[in-house]
């Protein structure tokens, strides 16, 4: 189907909107600095003089949530896990209200009041001076909940006017939106910083409010809401068709070989075939891939969001930079998580295999991860190293989160069905940010146990990368036997190319279908 003026404003639209989810999500990392400064007592004596003006003690300490300087750092790992588990839950939830409700309603709703939340824990407590650690918690935590309506909603939508034949490449650019969201929001906050922490809030959560109001009356969910077809409706239908000849009825349950890539037969029940209604999240978790590749994604999101959360804090205590400067080289690593999604989605386009792409980067993403833990204190190598890193792990996470979610939520036995691919997605987000929660307690202990040495922490983000390959190395297994057992040349006969079915089973004893001479490969 021909691209229209439609699939290039839902592409810009959900693009910004997710944007600008992550640059409001970004801010706070970019100021931990500040914000620990704001919230611990200061170092100044007695009195302090600022221009010939002498401010006393309880002036500049009178707004502080510890009592010495160091305790806060275990306050910012709690707020960023509680973040976490909340936007995990969410995930799930929003998931599953995604599929059931207007999906641009619950776009614009998860934006407009995720902005308050915001606008609330970064502007509204600094400007009443009202510091209370569990408002601040509580606040976090409702705000982690109303962004996680964000990706499956985009990721649903994208998929809706998207094929597979494309996905790869267009959902491998439009999923650098997270590091994109990530630059604009330390370059928002490098901008306004020196006004006071306040204003690096504000002006995010003011974009993401305008732009909820932008996709309630502008963002078209569904191709069929303009008359034009869904994406790849007449392959899924073809693809249904091949699903139903291939399954069999077993005591009311229906078995099949997996579309993409688990060696184990996979029941799902008759109702996930109903186009008009919505999976459960147990016959989602059940879809071929789907448990493996959310395991693997909570082992690599941890990584990633290490990485997000603590990247600007690591290079301002480490290397003794400014934050204006940690926050503008942290720019680099989603510079190379852009450049890596799209290449991985391209080249997985062309082999039209996803796991063949994705082991490699992260066997290479291992090696990367101890240069950059080696890196002298100069901002150009440092930046260098810093993009390699995001070249093969945020661009796996890129290409697992959007392009990987999209053909696990549209596969075989719920082809054509569009009440399906948000609930799957938000699982494999979900089941990713559980892993990031849980590594924004584990990276300060570490650190804190190391007596401030990164290097252990470096050490267990290698060990994270490794197992997001293990987790996923059965379906590389056999994505590599698919390969072989399709393309099977000899130098006499030339190529003989198995029959392409739609849930990639193949049988041992299958007869090859002998290409005609004009089609060889040579």
């Amino acid at each position: 189907m021909a691209y229209t003026f439609y699939h290039a404003v839902t592409f810009v639209l959900t693009f910004m909107s997710y944007a600008f989810f992550h640059a409001t999500r970004k801010t706070f990392s970019n100021v931990k600095t500040t914000v620990s400064e704001e919230w611990t007592p200061s170092f100044y004596n007695e009195t302090q003089c600022n221009n010939e003006t002498c401010q006393p003690y309880d002036l500049w300490n009178s707004h502080h949530l510890f009592q010495k300087r160091g305790e806060d750092t275990e306050f910012l790992g709690v707020l960023d896990a509680a973040f976490m588990i909340s936007y995990a839950v969410g995930l799930y939830i929003s998931g599953m209200l995604g599929d059931r409700f207007n999906l641009r309603l619950v776009l614009s709703f998860g934006m407009c009041s995720s902005a308050v939340c915001v606008f609330i824990f970064g502007c509204l407590f600094e400007w009443i001076h009202f510091y209370n650690k569990y408002m601040y918690v509580l606040i976090w935590i409702l705000n982690g909940l109303l962004q996680s309506t964000g990706w499956p909603t985009v990721v649903a939508v994208m998929g809706n006017w998207f094929g597979r034949s494309s996905r790869g490449f267009v959902l491998g650019l439009w999923s650098a939106c997270a590091s994109v969201g990530n630059i604009i929001g330390a370059l928002m906050v490098s901008s306004v910083l020196d006004y006071g922490y306040d204003y690096a809030f504000l002006v995010p959560s003011s974009f993401l409010f305008a732009g909820g109001i932008l996709n309630f009356f502008a963002l078209v969910p569904s191709p069929k809401d303009v008359g034009l077809p869904v994406a790849d409706e007449d392959k899924e239908k073809h693809t249904e068709d091949d699903y139903d000849s291939t399954v069999s009825v077993n005591n009311g349950q229906m078995e099949s070989e997996p579309l993409l890539g688990s060696s184990s037969d996979v029941e799902v029940s008759g109702a996930a075939l109903n186009r008009d209604k919505a999976v459960t999240m147990r016959q989602a978790v059940c879809l071929p891939g789907v448990a493996l590749y959310s395991l693997a994604y909570a082992c690599l999101k941890l990584v990633n969001y290490s990485f997000f959360f603590w990247l600007p804090f690591y290079l301002s205590n480490s290397y003794k930079w400014e934050e204006s400067t940690a926050d503008k080289v942290s720019i680099w690593y989603d510079i190379g998580g852009i450049i890596g999604g799209t290449i991985a989605g391209i080249i997985s386009d062309r082999l039209e295999k996803r796991t063949l792409i994705v082991i490699p980067m992260l066997v290479l993403a291992i090696p990367s991860l101890f240069g950059y833990s080696q890196s002298p204190n100069s901002l150009v190598i440092n930046g260098v190293l810093m993009t390699v890193v995001g070249f093969f792990v945020g661009g796996v996470s890129n290409l697992i989160s959007a392009a990987i979610a999209a053909d696990l939520g549209r596969q075989g036995p719920v082809a054509g069905n569009q009440k399906a691919l948000a609930t799957v997605t938000g699982i494999i987000d979900g089941t990713g940010s559980v892993g990031a929660a849980i590594g924004q307690l584990l990276v300060p202990a570490i650190q804190k146990e190391a007596n401030g040495n990164w290097v252990p922490v470096f050490v267990f983000f290698m060990i994270m990368t490794f197992l997001t390959g293990v987790c996923i190395f059965p379906l590389f297994i056999r994505e590599v036997k698919d390969m072989r057992k399709r393309y099977t040349c000899s130098w006499f006969r030339g190529c003989h190319k198995y029959p392409l079915y739609s849930d990639n089973s193949f049988e041992d004893d299958d007869e090859p279908v002998i290409i005609p001479a004009e089609n060889e490969i040579s």
